[in-house]
């Protein structure tokens, strides 16, 4: 099997890459609930998090933690709100959301859309934080 996770990891999809090293990748979601919202995914593909190697998902939150960082430097939040909820993708990842309210992360709202130049600058934003 092979999921949009994975195609976006061997190239063959787009993203709006902010972070990445051998093992993980971090990028903008294209449906984002918020601006900046971002996922972290392990290069390995797993559908449950929790079903990873416990190194791996160790891993995965210090490198979700590096990336949040650098979002709370760079974008107007309260906060980097962390979710993991594994339905839409059967590939695990961590969602990073800058929230200024938990209704930031409700993921029941309609998803958000921004044009690519938006996109362009805050991957630029994080990238360089």
């Amino acid at each position: 099997m092979s999921t949009i996770f994975s195609k976006i990891i061997d190239g063959s999809i787009p993203c709006y890459k902010v972070a990445e090293n051998e093992q993980f990748l971090a990028f903008l979601d294209i449906q984002p609930l918020v601006k900046g919202h971002v996922l972290v995914i392990p290069k390995v593909e797993v559908d449950f998090i929790f079903d990873l190697d416990d190194s791996i998902l160790s891993g995965m939150m210090v490198f979700a933690k590096e990336v949040a960082l650098k979002m709370k430097k760079v974008l107007p939040c309260k906060k980097i709100g962390v979710t993991v909820i594994g339905l839409e993708v059967p590939h695990a990842h961590i969602h990073l959301l800058p929230i200024n309210g938990i209704a930031d992360m409700d993921f029941s709202k309609a998803k958000l859309s921004f044009p690519p130049i938006e996109m362009e600058a805050v991957q630029s934003l994080i990238q360089n934080a």
